[in-house]
C-alpha cells in the first residue's frame, strides 16, 4: 500500500494518512486496524541539511525522531527516538521527524553527524505504526528545499516539480 501525507501533497496512486505525526499515527493505526496491509510505502517531499540536493529521489527505511533543542541542549528524551525496518541501519538515510520544521541551518551539521539527511514531518510516525503492526514499511522522498531560512520559500517554488518527478520515480519503479 502506497501512502502520503495529503492536502498538497496527494498522489492519484497513494492513499492519504494526515500532515504530522499525530495526524499520521492516529490514521494510519485505522488504516492498519482495519485491513491490516502487508507492507507500506511512505511517499513524500523532504528538506535536506545540505548533502543532499534538490530534486534527490532518497529511499530509507529508518527514521528518527530528534528535536532541534536536543542538540543545543535544551531537551533530552527517555524514548528510543529512532525506528528502523532496515536490516543494516549503518547504510540507512536517516530522516527526521518533527512537527516543526528547521530553519536554523547552524544545525545541519549536529544532525549529519548523527547520519540524518534529511526532514520530513510524518515519517517517524509511520514506521513506528508499521513496526507496531508488523508491517513492512518504507520510504520515498525528494528533496524540495535546505533546511535554512529560506526552507518554506524554496519548498513552495520547488514543490510542484518536486510532484512531478516523484510522481515519474513511482510510476517508473511499479514497472
Amino acid at each position: 500500500m502506497i501512502i502520503c501525507a495529503g492536502e498538497i501533497e496527494q498522489f492519484d496512486f497513494a492513499l492519504p494518512i494526515g500532515i504530522g505525526m499525530t495526524d499520521v499515527a492516529i490514521n494510519l493505526t485505522r488504516l492498519c486496524l482495519s485491513q491490516k496491509p502487508t507492507f507500506l510505502l511512505f511517499v513524500g517531499t523532504a528538506g535536506s541539511f545540505g548533502e543532499k540536493k534538490i530534486f534527490d529521489i532518497i529511499e530509507s527505511k529508518t527514521a528518527a525522531n530528534i528535536e532541534n533543542s536536543f542538540f543545543t541542549g535544551g531537551s533530552y528524551t527517555p524514548i528510543d527516538n529512532l525506528v528502523s525496518t532496515a536490516e543494516d541501519v549503518s547504510r540507512e538515510t536517516i530522516v527526521n521527524s518533527s512537527n516543526y520544521i528547521t530553519t536554523d541551518q547552524s544545525l545541519s551539521k549536529a544532525y549529519l553527524s548523527k547520519n540524518i539527511h534529511l526532514e520530513n514531518m510524518e515519517y517517524y510516525a509511520v514506521l513506528k505504526v508499521a513496526k507496531s503492526f508488523d508491517i513492512p514499511a518504507a520510504g520515498v522522498f525528494i528533496v524540495t528545499n535546505y533546511c535554512d531560512e529560506n526552507a518554506h520559500e524554496e519548498f513552495i517554488k520547488n514543490h510542484k516539480e518536486a510532484m512531478i518527478r516523484l510522481t515519474e520515480y513511482i510510476k517508473e519503479s511499479k514497472k
